[in-house]
């Protein structure tokens, strides 16, 4: 009888524990491997779906595309933009590959009707949500015109990133975000990999960043910009640039002298690399070439400008450390008195060296006369 009363209870308590677990948080055991496949990939899926409880991603069938498609273009020819954007946009939750021939010209039906709404959607202000759409093209639909895609992105890009938008139905400010900004120009660059829209996306997301204080980022689309695409003639203006950037941290001859030798090298590349401008480029106009080349001619005299202060600085902190080791080495350097003088005068020689015609290097000159008068 015991043995009986034993056995319910630890069948009780088993039955218990069961359903304990399949109450906690976040328990999955009672799902199914495809169900929590599909749950926890909900977010990598390019289109959202139609439907509340469960999502339908069915590509959307040829003749209902079609219609649609149909439809939407009516809409927009009588004017009625808001119904065309209703039925174009359904095309942005689900894929499909229906085409239409038109007088001899296959029409992708999908990417068409986005492309439509992008344009309705950029004449009504809303320009992020045309990026979005923009977007999905690029990625869901690559037999698409790219090259239409990618100056339709940039565009809005850089409408964002400078314009004031619109008010949203007239009366509700939309307000410009410099971190979007910057990752529509990393889509961008990632999207149109190619010398064409990607260098024009690198430097935008550059001038953006240091506009936001993000020097990091700067450089590092800088230094992606020079690295993946040395042909373009942004290259030109990236160096420039990543010269003055690394200027800007320097903190004096006092200090580190890290962001000046970076600024430095940056310099000497610059003018070494782009003494005479790039050429036109075939993505160029007469006008923004011109531009450039009066641009690249006031960078040339400031490059010089700065590789010059950028060596006064080295050869002014080379000279204080050979000041510091002149007094106080024989406190911490290991056969001072053999070695004598020859450490300061090292420092003194480098601070020559770096910057011959600077105040720093005669200075440094004056104390090897003295050093040397002394042995």
């Amino acid at each position: 009888m015991n043995f009986l009363r034993l056995s319910l209870i630890l069948l009780l308590l088993v039955s218990l524990e069961t359903d304990l677990w399949a109450a906690s948080p976040g328990d999955y055991r009672g799902r199914s491997s495809g169900n929590w496949g599909r749950q926890h990939d909900e977010k990598n899926y390019l289109f959202p779906g139609t439907g509340f409880f469960g999502k339908n991603r069915d590509p959307i069938q040829f003749e209902q595309a079609k219609n649609w498609f149909i439809q939407g273009e009516a809409e927009e020819k009588k004017g009625d933009l808001r119904d065309a954007l209703g039925f174009y946009d359904k095309f942005s939750k689900r894929r499909t590959d229906a085409r239409l021939i038109r007088e001899g010209v296959e029409v992708q039906l999908g990417p068409e009707a986005l492309f439509r709404a992008v344009r309705i959607l950029e004449n009504q202000g809303d320009w992020s949500k045309a990026f979005d759409r923009l977007r999905l093209i690029a990625e869901a639909y690559t037999e698409y015109d790219f090259d239409k895609v990618a100056e339709a992105l940039m565009r809005l890009t850089e409408r964002l990133a400078k314009e004031k938008q619109p008010r949203k139905w007239g009366f509700i400010p939309r307000f410009r975000s410099g971190e979007q900004d910057r990752l529509r120009l990393n889509e961008i660059a990632r999207l149109a990999r190619g010398p064409k829209y990607a260098p024009r996306a690198l430097t935008a997301l550059a001038e953006i960043a240091r506009k936001d204080s993000e020097d990091d980022e700067a450089i590092d689309a800088l230094e992606r910009l020079v690295n993946l695409y040395p042909e373009s003639h942004y290259c030109e203006k990236a160096y420039y640039d990543l010269a003055v950037i690394h200027e800007d941290m320097v903190a004096g001859a006092d200090y580190d002298q890290g962001a000046t030798l970076k600024a430095l090298n940056f310099y000497e590349d610059y003018l070494i690399l782009h003494e005479t401008p790039p050429p036109r480029s075939r993505h160029e106009n007469n006008k923004d070439f011109s531009a450039r080349l009066v641009d690249a001619k006031d960078r040339l005299l400031k490059a010089e400008e700065g590789r010059e202060r950028m060596r006064e600085v080295l050869s002014a902190s080379k000279l204080r450390v050979g000041r510091f080791v002149e007094k106080n080495g024989k406190f911490f350097i290991m056969r001072w008195k053999e070695l004598g003088a020859r450490p300061a005068l090292q420092f003194y020689g480098e601070a020559i060296t770096v910057a011959p015609e600077s105040e720093s290097a005669r200075e440094a000159k004056a104390r090897i006369a003295d050093l040397r008068g002394q042995e």
